[in-house]
Formats: C-alpha cells, sequence, structure tokens
C-alpha cells in the first residue's frame, strides 16, 4: 500500500455525527460522504436535518436534543439499527451560549451550554462506547472542543468552561479506551468563517459596545496567520483522524486555527 493511501478512511465507515445538518456537522457528514462511508447525522433542527436529507439521499438523519438522555437513547437505538454498528462519533453537537460578565449571566443559559455542549458528549459516549470496543474498523472518536478550550474566553465563560471540560474528558477517556484500542482525540477550532462565528462576533462587539467591523479586525489580530479558517479546513481534519495514518494518534487535542494567540 502506497503511503499516500493511508490517508483516505476505509470505504463504509460507520459514521454518527451530533448537529450534523449545519454549520461544521455538515460539512464533516458531507466529508465522511464523500469518502463512502455510512452516515447517521442526528441535529435539533428538523427543517435542517430534512434539507440534509434531500441534498445528501445516502445521509440518515434523525431529529433529537442532545442535552437530553432520552433522546440520545432513541437516536443512537435508531442509528445502531440502520448501520448496523459504530465505527466513528463524532460529538460535535453545541451551541455558543451567552455573552456578557459572569454576574449578569442567568444560572439557565449556564445550564444550557453545558447540557448541550458537555453532558451531550457523555450521553453520546455511554451508548457509543461499548459499540466501538467490538468494532475492527479503526474505531475513533471526535470530541469537539474549540480553541477556547485552551485560552481563557473572556465574557464567555460557559461556553469556554464546557470547552475545556471536554478536552479533559478526552485525555482521560484517551488513557481509559486505549487497550481497547479505540483512539479518542479532540478538535479545537478557532475563529471559523460563517454565520456563527458573525453572530459571535457581533454580541461581542455589543457586549464591548464597538461596532461589528471593528471587532471582527480585533479578531483576525489574535490569530497569527491574520485569516479564520474553513469548515473544510475542520472537516479534513477530521477524515485524517479517521483515517489509517492516524492509527497511534490519541489523546490530543488538535487545534486547526491559524495559531489564536489569545481570545
Amino acid at each position: 500500500m502506497k503511503i499516500v493511501d493511508l490517508l483516505t478512511p476505509p470505504a463504509n465507515l460507520k459514521v454518527v455525527i451530533t448537529g450534523g445538518a449545519a454549520g461544521i456537522g455538515a460539512v464533516i457528514a458531507r466529508a465522511f460522504h464523500e469518502v463512502n462511508a455510512q452516515v447517521y447525522i442526528c441535529d435539533i433542527n428538523p427543517s435542517a436535518v430534512e434539507r440534509m436529507k434531500l441534498d445528501y439521499p445516502g445521509i440518515n438523519a434523525g431529529v433529537a436534543d442532545v442535552g437530553d438522555k432520552r433522546d440520545v437513547d432513541r437516536i443512537m437505538d435508531e442509528a445502531v439499527s440502520l448501520l448496523g454498528g459504530i465505527d466513528v462519533l463524532v460529538n460535535n453537537a453545541g451551541i455558543a451560549g451567552p455573552t456578557g460578565n459572569i454576574e449578569e449571566l442567568e444560572a439557565d443559559a449556564w445550564e444550557q451550554t453545558i447540557s448541550t455542549n458537555l453532558n451531550s458528549q457523555f450521553y453520546f459516549l455511554k451508548k457509543a462506547v461499548p459499540l466501538l470496543k467490538a468494532s475492527k474498523q479503526n474505531p475513533h472518536i471526535i470530541a469537539m472542543s474549540s480553541v477556547a478550550g485552551r485560552l481563557g474566553y473572556p465574557f464567555r465563560a460557559p461556553y469556554a468552561s464546557s470547552k475545556w471540560a471536554i478536552v479533559g474528558m478526552m485525555k482521560s477517556l484517551a488513557n481509559e479506551l486505549g487497550p481497547h484500542n479505540v483512539r479518542i482525540n479532540a478538535l479545537l477550532p478557532g475563529v471559523v468563517a460563517g454565520e456563527r462565528m458573525d453572530r459571535v462576533i457581533d454580541a461581542r462587539a455589543k457586549a464591548m459596545d464597538v461596532s461589528f467591523e471593528s471587532m471582527r479586525e480585533q479578531y483576525l489580530e489574535k490569530i497569527s496567520l491574520r485569516r479564520m479558517v474553513t469548515m473544510e479546513d475542520v472537516a479534513a481534519m477530521a477524515l485524517f483522524l479517521s483515517s489509517q495514518a492516524a492509527v497511534n494518534i490519541t489523546g490530543q487535542a488538535i487545534s486547526v486555527d491559524g495559531n489564536v494567540e489569545y481570545l
């Protein structure tokens, strides 16, 4: 086998992606679909799920609130029934959470952020790990964190807290699952171009009482490459980590961010 052939994941991988109907999740789903994986996605947005099914008839999809354990149990049972198992779990679902001074944040907003970003990953792992242990196809977990999972993030404490916790969980599970030949890594996207980032910048601009354009420029000045990354950049890394070229990569928090220096 040529070394270059190791860079493409094997065909027919059984892949489950949370938050897979929009944004980074949808691009990751499309990427796995392009390499002939069997893909199942879930998302809380029914219209986005239907649109994904129409655009990519080969991708299976369901509607679920990932912060609700009952929904996760139901959707995982459906995914396993359709796919016949799991080789790759992409724990991608997440929300931006509130923006503001810690003393002004509502407890409900904090709890929703932790539930969606962190608890959901636990719920899916609890269901998926026994199946991944049984997989013979280079089983792998991608835990979606953020550059905010390695840096402090003023006015975004709920989001940053959840993303740091994801890295800690990943590091622990790398030790726990390694003897079972199950790998796990965290992806830490930086400033990702798109509508979601625009909303984050707008909220931060309002919190700081500056213009959107000024806040956007401030974000770019914090990046060594002085540019945002794309969702395709993140999806490409997800494919690499699920390929034979990455069989000895586990327990790593991998930034795809152009080197964000501070937030």
